[in-house]
């Protein structure tokens, strides 16, 4: 999956969550949506307009009210439904789902299959400013789903980022999705 587009997807926080009760079978209603994914009515209003705004989700046409309308998913959603739904169910609870909802953790495990610098994984993500990725970095690192290493091996000491245990394994379940 294109880094833009999986910024674009993860920075409403219940994206995710929506894709993949959509890809499990939850009926495509708002009310039965709401109650599974336990997200405010305007959080998660939010999620699901940006969802369409994607291309991922559309209006089911003939089915639900004009003013509480059934979605589904569109191929393209399919295919991004079920990378959701594979991340969610690496997610061991609730705390762990709260790390995924920030918008750049995501996109961090995403490109650090390898060891990568600070200025690398800025450089992959696009409009990520240091502030974001610095503290998103010490996130993901005091949940131990990234590893910081001081590459000592030349003159002046680095520090590398790489995913893993459960950042490894969403690292994973991206990279098979691409």
């Amino acid at each position: 999956m294109d880094i833009k587009i999986l910024v674009k997807l993860t920075s409403k926080a219940w994206s995710l969550k929506i894709l993949a009760l959509l890809h499990s079978g939850t009926p495509g209603r708002q009310a039965p949506l709401i109650a599974a994914s336990q997200a405010s009515r305007t959080s998660f209003a939010s999620s699901l307009g940006h969802l369409v705004q994607l291309g991922l989700l559309e209006k089911n046409p003939g089915h639900g009210h004009p003013l509480r309308p059934e979605f589904k998913l569109t191929h393209r959603g399919m295919i991004v439904a079920a990378m959701a739904s594979k991340i969610m169910g690496i997610m061991p609870n609730d705390e762990a789902f709260a790390v995924i909802r920030r918008s750049w953790a995501i996109p961090i495990l995403a490109v650090t299959a390898t060891p990568k610098r600070f200025s690398i994984i800025k450089s992959g993500l696009g409009a990520i400013t240091d502030r974001a990725l610095s503290k998103s970095l010490c996130t993901l690192e005091e949940h131990e789903w990234l590893k910081r290493e001081i590459d000592v091996s030349l003159r002046s000491p680095f520090p590398t980022y790489r995913a893993v245990n459960t950042g490894r394994k969403i690292n994973q379940a991206i990279s098979l999705s691409i």
